[in-house]
This record gives C-alpha cells, structure tokens and sequence, in this order.
C-alpha cells in the first residue's frame, strides 16, 4: 500500500481520524444505494409525465445497476493504481452532474441517459469506499465493524430510497429525487478533499484494456440476454446476446489468469468461503432487488398508497437491515461466517416463502413482516459477505475486493428487476389476458391494460365508469397473483444459495486480518 506525497497518515497503524472518513465514504455511498431505489416510487408520476413505455419502465430503473455492475471490475482497478481516493472524488463529481441531466430529463431517452452517467459515477465511488475501508482500518476488528457499518449505509439506503423518494414526489416532483443529490455531492467532495488519506499499490501495472473490455461487454451482454431471454419468446438476437456474455465472460477469466497483473485475480474464486460469499451478495441480491421493486409498485397500484405512504411502509426493511448489519460482525466473531451467512440467507428465503403462501390478496401486514424478513437477512448476509471479500485480498489489492463485492451486489439488483420484474410481468400479462377477455378494450388500449400495472391504472383513468373500475380491479389481482409467483422463485432462488453456502464455508470459518 502506497500513500500519495504529502500524505499525513500513517500506512502501517490506525488512521487518526478514520471514523470521520468513514462517515464522508457512508455519506457518499448513502446516495449511490438510494439512486438504485428511489424512483420505484417515483415511477408511477414519471411514467404520468415521460410516457415511457413497459420496457423503457424496466431500463429506466434497472439500467443504473446494471452499468454499476458491468464497470466495477474496471474502476476497482484503476483504483489501485490511479488513487482511491481520486477516483471517489472524481466519480461523486460526475455523479452530481449526472443527477442535474437526469431531473432536467424531458424525455426517456434523455433520463436513461443520465441514469447510465449516474452508474459510471457509482461504479467509481462504490467500490473506493470499500477500498478505502480496508485500508483506513488496518486492525481486523474494527474493519469488521466499519465493514458493518458500510453494509448497513448501503442497504438502509436501498430501502429508505423508497420513502425519501416518496415524500420528495408527493411535495415537489419527481425530479427532486435527483436534486436532492447535488448539495450532498457538494458538500461530500470539500470535505473528502481534506479528510480522506490517499492509498495506491506501490508499484502499480498499467491496466489491462483488453481485460476491461471482455468485462465490460461480457457483463452487459449477459445481462441484457437475461433481460430480454426472460420476457419469453426471445428472438435470435436475444439468445445470442446471452450466449455471448457467457463466453466473453469465460474469456475474461482465462485471460486473468495468464497474467501476472490481473485487472481481477479469478484464483480468489477457487476459495470455498470466498466463492460462497460472492454467490450469497449476487443471489440474494437478485432475489431482494426484485421484491423492493415489485413491492413498491403493489403498495402504489393495488392499495392506492401515495409515494410518500408507500415508501413510509417500506421502512420495516431499513430498520431491519440496521439490526442484521450492526449485529453481524458480533455474531460472526463468536459464531463464524457460515452461521451468519445460513442465518442472514435463512431469513430471506422464510420471508419469500411468507409472501408466497400468504393468502391472495396479500395484506400489509403479511408484507410488513416479508420486509423485516428480507431486510434482517440482507444486513447479516452482506455484512459477512463484505467482510469475507475484503478479508481474503492484501491491503494493495483492496480495489479488487471491493469491486467484486459491489459487482455482486450492484448486479444482482439489476438482474433481479431484469430477471424476476419480467417473470412478474409475463405472469400479470398472461392474467390480464385471462381477466379482461370480456372487456370492452380494443387495439392500443387492450396492449397497455395487459403489458404493466401502470399501463392498465392510466387506461382505467381514462376509460374511466364501469369498465374503468373492472381495469383496474383486473390489474390489481393480476398483479397480486404475479407477486406470489415471483415469491416462490425468488424463495427457491435463496434457498439453492443457502445450501451452496453451506457447503462451501467450513465450520468456524472465521474472518481473520486478511491478506495471506
């Protein structure tokens, strides 16, 4: 590990000051974790005022985290050799210029585009926070704790971006929930200037351009396949997209492995505990992504809920992602990491399988307890993941674990909305089908009241009677069946992860100093 000149902390003990910097990396990634949430919220008053159709909907909200996931390698590397500290100073600023062209957006193109600027300026603070953290605190644990606090940050930002977003809809617009980004970015970046220390590996490689491009494109390819592979009936294209994302991504891994600098050590990946920890941030991920996203939307559309009431009902989650986060460095301590990361999985999978036997229509308080579930296992399952990860690299190389772990979970989010939100969507496509038969819809109407909740509450608005209220009650049930269906996937989905972990991570396997 390397400090830049000038640099008044020490490399070798604790830093002075490292609970402050750990509050100006929180404080940063507090946003970026938000951004992936908060226009779930906010999309029924976007898609009122944009018009964006089904499939912009879905790129719209999963477009960030599938560009955060697909650069993160990448950035994590130039981390290491560029400056951590640089490149979060330079990715928080051009996350502050993204959020002014995504609330200026007068259209969806012009909106997914900032939203793809606003994953480029994630992809390079997200995986320096974590750097930074393994570097700033050099004694096991009280990296463990700070690791925890990190976790808990990133995903109570995750399930409060519902309810900031919600409250910032109902007062002003939708919009505001892009404002609200830019004095957080101002202020964050005059204080990172003076207070972060600066670490680079000592004697850094030039980077490996071909290595970032096979990520790049593999990433994106892979997911984009997922994306359109799952709506059903894909065409050639689509298949050959995912086809092409696995093989470059079997490229990529073969190419690292050849090199004596790699942008990724892929050997991390033959480590069981190491292995295990990654594929629990992915899945588990992928499955939570998806329920937040579905969730918010049934809160809105099937109980009428406004924003600002919709994102208030989601806080169960946060608070329990809170207790999951902060207790789990304490349990993985006197418990080990494969306690903690059953338990943490456990709960998540008991929540989806709570959401999928509960009796239709479902109730909020059934949903109520399902995020607590979900919220409690995701804090203890991405706090010892996270802790794992960063444990299992050298101080020089913090970059590296903290771009697998953000890529994990940045990409098992946009894979869930992707994977799981188009399932949901051929499932309440298939019902409406079924439901509206005999309504009096035709041609463009008929399209939009089958292809999203939103699609069919905008026709019943204007329809409006009798039929309007059979539209709408449709949609509602409709959705409510999707949502059950979704559950047991994404209860199936955790409960293969939990098994995999299990065996994986031997007994008492326990987070040590890490680097060796």
């Amino acid at each position: 590990m390397a400090r830049a000149p000038g640099d008044p902390h020490s490399t070798t003990g604790p830093a002075p000051g490292r609970w402050a910097m750990l509050a100006v990396l929180c404080a940063s990634l507090l946003l970026v974790a938000m951004d992936a949430t908060i226009l779930n919220v906010a999309l029924p008053s976007l898609i009122d005022d944009l018009r964006p159709g089904p499939l912009e909907q879905l790129w719209i909200i999963d477009i960030y985290g599938l560009i955060l996931g697909g650069l993160l390698v990448t950035t994590g590397a130039v981390g290491d050799r560029w400056g951590r500290k640089r490149l979060f100073l330079v990715g928080f600023v051009l996350f502050g210029v993204a959020s002014v062209l995504a609330a200026t957006a007068h259209s969806s193109f012009q909106l997914i585009g900032g939203r793809v600027l606003l994953g480029l300026g994630g992809a390079m603070v997200m995986p320096s926070t974590l750097s930074l953290i393994r570097n700033i605190f050099t004694d096991a644990r009280e990296r463990a704790l700070a690791i925890g606090v990190w976790a808990a940050v990133a995903g109570a930002g995750a399930c409060v971006g519902p309810l900031v977003g919600g409250f910032l809809v109902e007062h002003f617009e939708w919009q505001a929930a892009f404002w609200v980004n830019v004095p957080v970015v101002v202020v964050t970046v005059a204080v990172g200037v003076r207070l972060l220390p600066e670490y680079r590996a000592p004697h850094p490689g030039g980077l490996d351009w071909p290595g970032a491009g096979l990520s790049i494109v593999g990433i994106v390819a892979l997911a984009w396949g997922i994306k359109h592979v799952a709506k059903g009936s894909p065409n050639p294209s689509d298949v050959g997209a995912l086809v092409l994302g696995v093989a470059l991504l079997a490229l990529f891994a073969w190419h690292q492995l050849r090199l004596e600098d790699p942008l990724l050590d892929v050997r991390l990946f033959r480590e069981g505990p190491f292995l295990a920890a990654a594929l629990a941030t992915l899945l588990a991920m992928l499955a939570i992504g998806a329920a937040l996203f579905l969730i918010s939307l049934w809160l809105q559309y099937v109980h009428g809920y406004s924003p600002s009431e919709a994102g208030l009902r989601t806080l169960p989650s946060a608070l329990a992602m809170l207790v999951g986060s902060l207790s789990s460095p304490w349990l993985m301590h006197h418990a080990g990491v494969r306690a903690v990361l059953a338990t943490g999985l456990g709960a998540l999978a008991a929540g989806f399988l709570l959401l999928a036997l509960a009796p239709e229509p479902t109730t909020y308080p059934v949903v109520a307890v399902v995020l607590a579930g979900l919220g409690l296992g995701d804090g203890l399952a991405i706090t010892a993941s996270a802790s794992v990860l960063v444990s299992a690299v050298p101080a020089e190389r913090a970059g590296q674990a903290g771009a697998v772990s953000e890529t994990a979970y940045e990409l098992g989010v946009g894979l869930g909305v992707a994977l799981l939100g188009s399932i949901h969507g051929a499932v309440f496509s298939h019902r409406m089908t079924d439901r509206t038969a005999n309504l009096p819809l035709r041609g463009h109407d008929l399209d939009t009241a089958r292809g999203s909740v939103g699609g069919a509450a905008d026709v019943a608005r204007q329809v409006g009677g009798d039929t309007g209220r059979r539209v709408l009650t449709a949609a509602r049930g409709a959705f409510d069946h999707a949502l059950t269906t979704t559950a047991y996937v994404s209860a199936g989905i955790v409960v293969a992860v939990t098994l995999l972990t299990v065996f994986m991570v031997p007994r008492g396997f326990k987070v040590t100093g890490g680097g060796h």
